[in-house]
């Protein structure tokens, strides 16, 4: 159960409410009636509570479970317990989470403006938002309806901000126009300069960064991310993409569609990403390259060259994953061999 010091749980519903949220069907003999107070983990809920079962290695823990309910798929529904309601569903994970946000929807405080922000008079800051204590908002600066502007965060001059966007404290954002239903964690730096810089021997020459940070609708960034403005063109995230924390985009950098980048990821500029470009944590990325629609890349691995939809990547410098287990293989082989 969460922590009620931290997480607020909305009114109890009944599981026919829970089917309809999540899409699910209510399983035969399952009462849709029966009231469900709160999620829970397979081997943790007890009564009144739903749980979900989306790994067939935790199987033996869903025949002992103590849940009021349990979201699973068709073909686990047999080993249920008996008096355990069902939930049933191709994609049980999905369907949980749809029903958790329904028991823990975000918080969002009355909007309001804080009398300790700094609010420029030539910005514009639509109706429903919050911007909290000693949060600046620059001259121009346009904020969205139902935005959140949490504390000490600043938007630069002229910054767009769409509507019901959420900015965690101590962000910076600058040069950038972003879309709707966007969420930026704390700490965040978004549109600095790009690490553009002309060779002398004399000594470095810096490159005017000229362009700016898109970022497109349902696009979520994680704490700590920085993400450069173009040198000239853009740099763009595109829609439904999810960053998570400490990644770094670099100047000119153009990301398709729900791509995935875990944390720790490194992009050098004017790389492109297509759509649905998944990269495990630590990832490296060599500027100028492109990455085919669909492609994943394993942790750790160090992309040097172009790949092309669809492909699996692994190791440094990154090789299809057939070939990288092949050559760990060969290699073990010889140690062996010499051992």
């Amino acid at each position: 159960m969460a922590d009620a010091r931290f997480f607020h749980r909305a009114a109890p519903k009944i599981l026919g409410e829970l089917a309809t949220i999540s899409g699910a069907e209510i399983g035969s003999g399952s009462d849709s009636g029966r009231l469900i107070h709160d999620v829970a983990a397979l081997d943790k809920a007890g009564a009144n509570e739903i749980t979900f079962l989306d790994n067939v290695k935790y199987r033996d823990a869903f025949k002992v479970t103590k849940a009021e309910a349990c979201i699973v798929a068709p073909d686990m529904a047999e080993f249920a317990p008996a008096g355990v309601a069902l939930l049933i569903t191709k994609n049980p994970y999905k369907a949980y989470a749809l029903i958790a946000q329904a028991f823990y929807p975000d918080p969002f405080p009355a909007p309001s403006v804080s009398p300790h922000a700094r609010v420029h008079k030539d910005a514009v800051v639509e109706a429903g938002c919050i911007i909290a204590d000693g949060a600046v908002i620059g001259e121009g600066a346009v904020i969205g309806a139902g935005s959140w502007i949490d504390a000490n965060t600043v938007i630069g001059r002229n910054v767009v901000i769409g509507k019901s966007v959420r900015i965690g404290a101590n962000v910076v954002i600058s040069h950038a126009m972003i879309g709707n239903n966007v969420r930026i964690y704390p700490g965040c730096c978004i549109g600095q300069d790009g690490f553009g810089f002309a060779i002398d021997p004399a000594g470095y020459i810096k490159i005017p960064q000229l362009g700016r940070v898109i970022i497109e609708d349902s696009v979520e960034i994680g704490a700590n991310s920085t993400i450069d403005r173009g040198s000239g063109p853009d740099t763009v995230i595109g829609q439904g993409t999810w960053i998570d924390n400490m990644v770094h985009v670099g100047h000119n950098v153009r990301m398709g569609r729900c791509c995935i980048l875990a944390g720790q990821v490194g992009i050098s500029g004017s790389t492109v990403l297509e759509d649905y470009v998944i990269m495990g944590g630590q990832v490296g990325v060599a500027g100028h390259i492109r990455i085919g629609k669909g492609s994943r890349i394993a942790a750790k691995s160090g992309l040097l060259r172009d790949v092309p939809a669809g492909s699996e990547q692994m190791g440094y410098p990154a090789v299809p994953i057939k070939q990288f287990f092949k050559q760990i293989a060969y290699l073990n082989r010889i140690v062996t061999k010499k051992a």
